[in-house]
């Protein structure tokens, strides 16, 4: 050892004291002493043994004690064939102890009326805090807490409820309504019931209670008395009610399973009679209103008995957006709102485009063979829309008719509306002008007139908007089209975008009332195309009335990339007409064609007579647009031809080139023109191999006829057209045609 740590011993061992032994007994008896007192030694009693696994505390040491006496006591047989009587005789006691159990039936009494008021809130019913009886003294007692006369009294406890009877000219008829809270007993009554909440009045006065009331009866002094079933006896013959659902729209309680109304109540009334406090969540449940405007499939038609064809165009899409919103919630959509043209016209083309000194649009019509059935073919007809350059563009005023009312109150709906048109305004050029109208119980100007450059004032407006109220559609649209035509200068494109869920409430809500308006003002030069939002009450067939008859462009938006489709990608299109009024006429050749049938369009049909006049309305292609119109038809001679001919006909006389499939006509008019123009082609029987966009879009129309449950697939299923889409997805710079086999795929999985 060092001298450093010799000396650091020698320190440590002088500084640490002495051992005291006096003062270690000392301190070890005192903790004994402690250690005897909190055991009990102190009194002089042994101390308690400490619970250990053989010696448990509480239950656990009963447990323990009857399972050592019942085995010391009897064998396992024995204690399983006792433990099965006792079994036994409890089975057979308990329905005799259940019927003996019964709840008294309760007395709603009613009292005559009173005119003359002594409080000054009569509508305020009063609340007791003490459960009150019939007698002498309930006149006294409720004047002393100030009660309104046929103001329903309420106890902590009522089962008794006096309602007001009409007015009687007697005695005491001062007298409020009384909330019982004493059960009475009819004379039949088998058992004894004790008193419910604070009243003290003896059950060998419950006999006498009742003979009161009924003398009050005869009296006059009540109305009537009625005897309901108890609670106890309804709830053992009735099954249990479904609970219920209140609705944030109207305060309309509802079913879940049935989805039916119940009753209209008010927001507190709602609360109180599901027995919820105020703090407690609510249930929720919109019904749903959807309205789907659709028609049937169209049927097959043989040639020789109608061999013309007459439609407008469509390029909506808002049918492809319903029915993507309905599979990606994990269910199918309605068949209603399948309409095949719009899932078809969804996409974009690469169709050929017209040349400069030809029409706004150029048609090309190809024939191949039917996916679904090898024995007929599909005529696919393109129309391609030519696509102006961006300084060309004339002049946008364009009028936000924002639909605020309460039904918009939801993500999917006003939010996305804001996030949406926040997206196109970064499309509009300096000099174009944007105004936003919005209406609910009534319209407003929200944002007057203003440039597109002063971004911030727009988006100001735009932020300011709240849902709230109803939805007056016929006031919204017609300060919308006071405001466009207030801002028409003459060389400008003058369009309404209507931006709403289609609940219109109030006003004129209905589409042939609504068609006839909008026919009243398209010839102004202003069109009207409408954006729909959320689910649930979508009023489809609204919207279609709205656009078409506006001759304007209806879509979905269900989510912020399909803003971005239609707002932002496809801007042109639906901003700025090239072509209006666009009618088709297909005459197919008896000769070669037995029968063929249109998919699709089954809301643009229009009678033969109706193509050659241009006072019948008809659709719009806009700038850069595509139109895609299929045909399936049958050739003569197939098996495939499903009528037989009729004996008494005579032969079709054929006129042209023999081996023509059809004829095909288009009618247009140019933008503001009030004569429309004329294309005629020729389809020859050339058949060939379809490119990818033909192929594409037969997948597609394959897939809403099954969406549709169509007749006339044969067993062509999901599976082959999600083949066929795969093989033909070609340029897909948006992933447009990917996401739609991914939609194929969803609808295969829920179909089963």
């Amino acid at each position: 050892m060092t001298d450093m740590l010799k000396e650091l011993k020698t320190a440590m061992d002088r500084a640490t004291p002495a051992p005291d032994a006096a003062r270690k007994t000392a301190v070890l008896a005192q903790a004994a002493e402690a250690f005897d007192a909190h055991q009990g030694a102190r009194q002089g009693s042994a101390p308690q043994p400490r619970p250990t696994a053989d010696r448990p505390s509480t239950w656990a040491g009963i447990r323990t004690g009857v399972g050592l006496m019942l085995s010391t006591l009897t064998s396992r047989p024995a204690l399983t064939a006792s433990t099965a009587l006792v079994a036994v005789g409890m089975v057979a006691v308990m329905p005799v102890l259940r019927d003996a159990v019964v709840t008294p039936p309760m007395i709603i009494l009613e009292e005559p009326a009173e005119v003359v008021d002594r409080v000054e809130q009569p509508n305020e019913p009063l609340v007791a805090t003490d459960p009150l009886t019939v007698g002498r003294d309930t006149p006294a007692t409720i004047a002393e807490q100030g009660a309104r006369p046929a103001d329903p009294v309420l106890t902590e406890d009522p089962t008794i409820l006096v309602e007001p009877a009409e007015q009687l000219d007697l005695p005491n008829t001062d007298e409020a309504p009384v909330i019982v809270a004493a059960p009475i007993l009819l004379p039949d009554t088998p058992t004894e019931s004790e008193p419910v909440g604070k009243s003290s009045a003896p059950q060998e006065d419950a006999l006498s209670e009742e003979e009161r009331l009924r003398t009050a009866l005869e009296d006059g002094a009540v109305a009537s008395i009625t005897v309901l079933e108890s609670e106890s006896a309804a709830a053992e013959r009735l099954p249990a009610p479904e609970p219920l659902v209140r609705s944030q729209a109207n305060n309309t309680t509802f079913q879940p399973s049935t989805g039916g109304a119940v009753t209209q109540i008010g927001e507190t009334d709602a609360v109180t009679s599901l027995g919820i406090s105020n703090d407690a969540p609510i249930v929720t449940k919109t019904p749903n209103t959807e309205v789907f405007a659709n028609e049937d499939a169209n049927p097959v038609k043989v040639t020789q008995e109608e061999p013309v064809s007459t439609f407008s165009v469509d390029v909506d899409t808002a049918s492809y957006s319903v029915m993507r919103s309905s599979l990606m919630n994990g269910r199918m959509p309605p068949r209603k709102a399948v309409r095949v043209e719009e899932m078809v016209n969804y996409f974009p083309y690469t169709y050929p485009v017209p040349g400069t000194n030809e029409a706004p649009f150029r048609p090309t019509v190809t024939v191949s063979q039917t996916p679904w059935n090898p024995d007929t073919q599909l005529m696919h007809i393109a129309l391609q829309g030519r696509m102006p350059a961006l300084e060309d563009r004339p002049p946008l005023n364009l009028v936000f008719l924002i639909d605020t009312s309460g039904s918009m109150d939801e993500p999917n709906k006003l939010p996305l509306l804001k996030q949406s048109f926040r997206l196109m305004l970064a499309q509009l050029r300096p000099e174009d002008e944007v105004a936003i109208v919005t209406y609910a119980g009534t319209s407003g100007l929200a944002l007057k007139p203003t440039p597109a450059r002063e971004r911030k004032v727009i988006l100001s407006a735009l932020n300011r908007l709240e849902p709230g109220g109803s939805t007056a559609g016929q006031a919204g649209l017609q300060h919308a089209y006071s405001i466009a035509e207030s801002m028409y200068d003459g060389d400008e494109v003058s369009r309404i975008i209507l931006a709403t869920d289609g609940d219109f409430n109030v006003g004129l809500s209905d589409p042939e009332a609504l068609k006839d308006y909008i026919a009243e003002k398209r010839d102004s030069g202003t069109y009207l195309s409408v954006l729909g939002f959320g689910r649930g009450n979508l009023d489809d067939a609204t919207m279609q009335a709205l656009a078409q008859n506006g001759n304007g462009q209806a879509a979905y938006i269900d989510t912020l990339s399909e803003a971005q489709k239609v707002l932002v990608d496809q801007l042109s299109g639906a901003l700025f007409p090239i072509a209006s009024d666009v009618k088709v006429q297909i005459e197919f050749n008896p000769a070669t064609i037995a029968e063929y049938r249109l998919i699709g369009y089954e809301t643009r049909a229009l009678r033969r007579e109706d193509f050659n006049n241009d006072r019948v309305d008809a659709g719009e292609i806009g700038a850069g647009h595509s139109v895609t119109a299929l045909y399936e038809v049958t050739p003569v001679g197939s098996p495939a031809i499903l009528n037989d001919p009729l004996v008494f006909s005579e032969p079709a006389t054929v006129g042209g080139t023999s081996d023509d499939l059809a004829f095909l006509r288009l009618r247009y008019k140019e933008p503001g023109a009030a004569e429309s123009q004329l294309i005629e082609v020729p389809i020859g029987s050339n058949l060939g191999r379809a490119g990818p966009d033909a192929r594409f879009a037969a997948a597609i129309a394959g897939f809403g006829q099954l969406l549709r449950e169509g007749r006339h697939l044969g067993d062509w299923t999901f599976a082959d057209a999600i083949a066929l889409a795969e093989d033909s997805l070609g340029a897909d710079p948006y992933g447009y045609r990917r996401e739609a086999v991914t939609l194929m795929r969803l609808a295969a999985s829920l179909s089963q």
